[in-house]
């Protein structure tokens, strides 16, 4: 009886221990939510809505390239490039005037002709029109810019105006047309060519255009200017050149007036000249206009 009531015993409490493990296992199962919820397959895609991969292009509307944020473009470098204020015009006597009152009424124009020459005058031209801040129009040749290329660069790397004085230096009064348009011209090639920059200052030698010349000009978009104040360096000669820097200096403060249109040439004496003139033209209260401010617009009867 014992050893029947054991076994019986022990199967109870076997089927108890079967029982028991069955429930756990069943208690550890997951329910349908939770299996969906921790599929691989759609973890990924959850993933994917919540935050684009690093991989995948954004859309067109909400990219922004940043590569080269630091440089401008050419096109907004040409845009931002600073265009100077017409403050002045040219009158019928070749004088610079102001356009508006109130704009500064005692100012020079400086001008140098028939270059390119020579460097060292070139450099110690432009060394003192840099010590005083001021430009000046360096009215060329064409025959000496075929001569000396360098000499014209170096001119406009400086930063300089460049006009135009015709390709031979001949007078242009009685020539015929096609003879103008070629002398005129051909400069202008010849500059746009070595600098990238056409004149729109024109002067022509002697100061002897004509009708011709003020046409061809006025057909090439140049302004056509002679001169109100002459410094005579021309007609100095070299066996005086100890005094020749004064004599440039008597003759342009002699004719001095507000407006003047200074004529000047690339020699010796006026270069040693220059930085005393400059200075004498300062302390009677003169300033320097430079040619960008000037409208090239031709000479009209209301210029006065």
């Amino acid at each position: 009886m014992i050893s029947l009531l054991n076994k019986k015993l022990l199967v109870i409490a076997a089927t108890c221990m079967i029982l028991s493990a069955c429930s756990q296992k069943a208690d550890q199962l997951p329910t349908d939510s939770n299996t969906k919820a921790s599929s691989p397959a759609q973890s990924k895609s959850q993933q994917a809505t919540e935050a684009p991969s690093a991989t995948e292009p954004q859309t067109d509307n909400k990219s922004v390239s940043t590569k080269g944020t630091n440089e401008p473009s050419a096109e907004s470098k040409e845009q931002t490039k600073a265009v100077p204020e017409i403050k002045y015009h040219m009158n019928k006597v070749y004088n610079i005037v102001p356009n508006e009152e109130g704009t500064e009424k005692k100012v020079v124009l400086l001008t140098f002709d028939d270059g390119p020459k020579n460097k060292e005058w070139i450099n110690g031209i432009i060394d003192v029109l840099d010590k005083h801040k001021a430009k000046a129009i360096f009215f060329v040749n064409g025959y000496r810019i075929k001569e000396n290329p360098e000499l014209l660069k170096l001119i406009h790397d400086r930063g300089q105006p460049i006009g135009n004085h015709s390709w031979d230096h001949i007078s242009l009064k009685s020539q015929p047309l096609p003879k103008v348009k070629q002398q005129i011209e051909d400069v202008q090639k010849i500059v746009k060519e070595l600098t990238g920059e056409t004149p729109v200052f024109f002067r022509p030698p002697f100061g002897e255009g004509g009708d011709v010349g003020r046409k061809v000009a006025k057909d090439n978009k140049l302004l056509y200017m002679t001169w109100s104040n002459g410094s005579l360096d021309w007609t100095l000669k070299t066996k005086d050149k100890s005094s020749n820097p004064d004599k440039v200096v008597k003759n342009v403060l002699e004719q001095l007036h507000p407006g003047a249109n200074i004529l000047m040439h690339e020699l010796p004496w006026t270069v040693e000249a220059l930085d005393t003139l400059l200075t004498k033209l300062e302390d009677k209260g003169y300033s320097f206009v430079d040619p960008a401010s000037i409208s090239t617009e031709p000479v009209t009867d209301s210029n006065k």
